[in-house]
C-alpha cells in the first residue's frame, strides 16, 4: 500500500522503524547462536525482527535467509523495514531476516573443491573449498529448525545470495529445491570449478520441474573496457568468464520454459560486482513480491464516496492470492484494518468504516483493539448501547485508560 504522507498521518500510522535506541546506540537487530554438529563449530546469526513483532502474540512472519551478513544485513533489513512498515508501506511483507556471517566463506559457499579463479589462476585460499553440501545440511537440519523453534516463523522462506552466495543459492535451487520457496540470486560465480554447476543447470532445467518456486537473477557489469554483452558471449578469455557464465545461465533459463520456474533477470550496466547487491535486492524483492501490494493509489482513492467498491470482496481476493503464493493463510493486519476504519470514520464514510471494523472482528475476534474500534464506530453513529457493549468487552480483554474514559463518559450520559 503506497499512501501519501498526509493520509499516513491521518491514519495514525507510526513513521517509525524497527530500530531501537539503547545506551545511545541505534540497534537494528540481535545476534543468536547455535552449536553446529555438522560444521563442528559455533555459528552466530544476525536477526532482524519486524516492527511490531511480539513474542507473546501468535502472528507469524515469512523468513529471509541472507548470506554474507557482514556485507548485506544493514542495507537489506533497512530496505525491508522501509517498504513493509514505514509510512503505511506494504510493498513487501514484514519478514524476519536471518543473516549468516561467515567463518570460512570459501568452504561453505562452494559446492565442490576447486583451486582456480575465473582467469585460471591457482588461488591458495581456495584449498578449503567444497563444503557447500555440509553448509546446506547445516541450514536445513540445524539452523532452520532452531529459527522455527525460537521465533514466530511462517512456512515461507526466501534465500538471498551474492557471488559465492549466489552460487550456493543456485546449487540449493537445483539440488534442494524445496528448502526455500524463492531465490534471489545476485551475480553468482557460475564459473566455479570449470562451470560444473552451470553444466548441471543445463541438464536439471530440462529434466526437473520447479513449479511453485520463483527466482530473480541479477547480472552486474564485470566485463573489461568497452566490451558489450554480445561481445562477452563470443569471447573466451578469463576476463569475461564470470559474466559469460552468468549470461549462459540466463540463456539456459530462457531455453527451458517447461521447467515451471517463475523467474526474471536484469543486467545492471551501471553497477559492478561489488555495488550491485543493494539495487538488485530492491529489484529482486519487487519481482518476487509483485503480487503482495494493492495497486498503486487504490486504497488512497477510497476517500472518494463516488467510487463504488465491495471492500470485503476486494480484501478477500487480494489476501487469497497472497496466501496462494506463500503457501499458508495470510490475513490483512489488524493495524491496517483499524487504521482504514478510523480514517473512513473521520471522513464520514460510515459504511466503509463498518466494513473495516467488521473484518477486523472476524479475523481477530479476541482483540481488545478490534473490539474498542467497533465501539468507536457505534459511538460515532450515536448507538450508545452498542458502543458501551464493545468498550466493555474490550476492557475485559485488556485494560486501557483511553477506552475506560470513553466507556465512563457514555455511561455518565445515559
Amino acid at each position: 500500500m503506497k499512501l501519501s504522507l498526509s493520509l499516513a498521518l491521518v491514519f495514525g500510522i507510526s513513521i517509525a522503524c524497527a530500530q531501537t535506541v539503547k545506551n545511545n546506540l541505534v540497534i537494528i537487530g540481535k545476534t543468536d547462536s547455535l552449536r553446529s554438529k555438522i560444521l563442528n563449530e559455533e555459528r552466530t546469526v544476525w536477526i532482524y525482527l519486524p516492527l511490531g513483532y511480539d513474542p507473546t502474540q501468535s502472528k507469524r512472519y515469512p523468513v529471509t535467509y541472507l548470506l554474507d551478513a557482514e556485507w548485506n544485513f544493514a542495507a537489506f533489513s533497512g530496505m525491508v523495514n522501509e517498504l513493509s512498515s514505514v509510512i503505511g508501506n506494504t510493498v513487501f511483507p514484514q519478514m524476519i531476516i536471518v543473516a549468516i556471517p561467515n567463518t570460512d566463506r570459501t568452504r561453505d559457499l562452494t559446492p565442490t573443491n576447486a583451486l582456480v579463479d575465473p582467469g585460471g589462476k591457482i588461488i591458495a585460499d581456495f584449498k578449503t573449498s567444497g563444503g557447500g553440501e555440509n553448509f546446506t545440511s547445516f541450514i536445513k537440519t540445524e539452523l532452520i529448525p532452531h529459527i522455527d523453534s525460537a521465533y514466530h516463523t511462517a512456512p515461507y522462506k526466501l534465500l538471498v545470495g551474492h557471488s559465492f552466495g549466489g552460487l550456493t543459492a543456485i546449487n540449493i535451487l537445483l539440488n534442494h529445491t524445496e528448502l526455500f520457496n524463492d531465490y534471489l540470486v545476485i551475480d553468482p560465480s557460475m564459473w566455479w570449478d570449470s562451470h560444473k554447476l552451470l553444466n548441471q543447470a543445463r541438464e536439471q532445467l530440462k529434466e526437473k520441474r520447479f513449479e511453485g518456486h520463483s527466482m530473480f537473477l541479477a547480472i552486474a557489469h564485470t566485463q573489461p573496457g568497452l566490451m558489450d554483452t554480445l561481445a562477452v558471449q563470443k569471447d573466451t578469455s578469463g576476463a569475461t568468464n564470470h559474466l559469460r557464465s552468468i549470461i549462459q545461465l540466463k540463456n539456459i533459463l530462457q531455453q527451458n520454459p517447461a521447467s515451471g520456474l517463475h523467474w526474471g533477470y536484469k543486467y545492471y550496466d551501471g553497477d559492478s560486482h561489488g555495488s550491485v547487491p543493494l539495487i538488485a535486492e530492491y529489484d529482486g524483492l519487487h519481482f518476487l513480491f509483485s503480487y503482495y501490494d494493492f495497486p498503486a493509489g487504490f486504497l488512497g482513492s477510497l476517500n472518494d464516496p463516488n467510487i463504488k467498491v465491495d471492500l470485503q470482496s476486494v480484501f478477500t481476493r487480494h489476501y487469497r492470492e497472497i496466501s496462494k503464493h506463500f503457501g499458508f493463510e495470510v490475513l490483512p493486519s489488524e493495524d491496517l484494518l483499524n487504521e482504514l476504519g478510523g480514517y473512513f470514520l473521520q471522513i464520514n464514510l460510515r459504511d466503509r468504516a463498518f466494513t473495516m471494523f467488521s473484518m477486523n472482528l472476524k479475523y481477530y475476534p479476541g482483540s481488545a483493539g478490534a473490539l474498542s474500534s467497533m465501539g468507536d464506530y457505534y459511538a460515532y453513529v450515536k448507538n450508545k448501547a452498542s458502543a458501551i457493549d464493545y468498550y466493555t468487552r474490550s476492557l475485559k480483554v485488556k485494560e486501557d485508560a483511553d477506552v475506560r474514559k470513553k466507556l465512563e463518559k457514555l455511561q455518565a450520559a445515559q
